[in-house]
């Protein structure tokens, strides 16, 4: 999980250097380009097939995670990497709220502990100091968030009908795809430069191998550990926000970030029971 927080850090920082040349649509769809290519390898390699009963599932997970996709990239491009990463990893507390809503589950005492310490660590993270120039890009960093929460809880819809991993991300690249081209195309594709497609080739490698690397973690590691350690992340993209970009966070940003990292935490260690279940 180390591993996959230092790639994703990486993957920002691709994202935020083709970002000066290239729009988020053009970001998306290079990177799933080469997660789809990566990922129908391995298909080939181990003579499997992506065939499957539950496209429709598929397409909602894809849909949501495309979207949230997009915000992710765009905010990177607004905001500091470390604020545009810690507002994509409010997903978990998401993902309880939309427990919450599409399942019916009753909220516990910690599940509430978790939503109100995240939404506390947002606000103040968001706090005035977030001027006009990139409150809209803060706005779609953490509508980004949520929209990652709900890729996550159709994720573990499509666990409970049996689809492996591979074959989820396999979709959510061809979607992805899909629809990135679908928004290149009405914007117009311009070729980049040999140095952006360094860095849109790399956003790609390095957010598969992240997401093997998750995978793997999550096979292999206890969940509550992986899910604290999911966070190291955000530690890897202010060090990298500062070398690169010479960005700097204060210690009231670094006591929000500490505040929605904990939440987190906490909301991965949630439990919640379903009414509907129990009729």
């Amino acid at each position: 999980m180390v591993v996959a927080g230092l790639l994703f850090g990486c993957m920002g920082v691709c994202v935020k250097f083709a970002s000066e040349n290239n729009d988020s649509g053009e970001i998306v769809l290079w990177r799933c380009v080469v997660a789809l290519l990566v990922i129908s390898g391995l298909l080939l390699c181990r003579k499997q097939t992506p065939k499957t009963v539950h496209i429709r599932s598929h397409a909602f997970r894809s849909l949501s995670g495309f979207t949230a996709l997009f915000l992710y990239f765009y905010a990177i491009t607004q905001l500091p990497l470390a604020t545009a990463v810690t507002l994509n990893y409010t997903s978990p507390i998401f993902f309880v709220i939309w427990q919450m809503l599409l399942r019916g589950v009753r909220p516990t005492p910690l599940a509430w502990a978790a939503v109100l310490l995240g939404f506390m660590g947002v606000v103040l993270l968001l706090r005035p100091s977030v001027d006009g120039d990139n409150l809209f890009g803060a706005v779609l960093g953490l509508i980004s968030g949520g929209l990652a929460g709900l890729a996550y809880f159709h994720i573990r819809q499509l666990g409970a009908l049996g689809e492996p991993e591979w074959r989820t991300v396999f979709y959510f690249s061809l979607f992805s795809v899909i629809g990135a081209s679908a928004w290149v195309g009405w914007h117009g594709f311009h070729w980049p430069s040999p140095v952006d497609i360094l860095w849109l080739v790399g956003a790609g490698l390095f957010a598969t191998g992240a997401q093997l690397a998750l995978t793997r973690a999550y096979r292999f590691g206890k969940t509550v550990v992986s899910n604290a350690l999911a966070y190291t992340t955000v530690i890897f993209a202010s060090l990298f926000g500062w070398l690169f970009f010479g960005e700097r966070i204060d210690a009231f940003g670094w006591v929000s970030i500490a505040l929605i990292m904990l939440s987190g935490v906490i909301a991965s260690r949630v439990r919640l029971s379903s009414d509907r279940q129990r009729t």
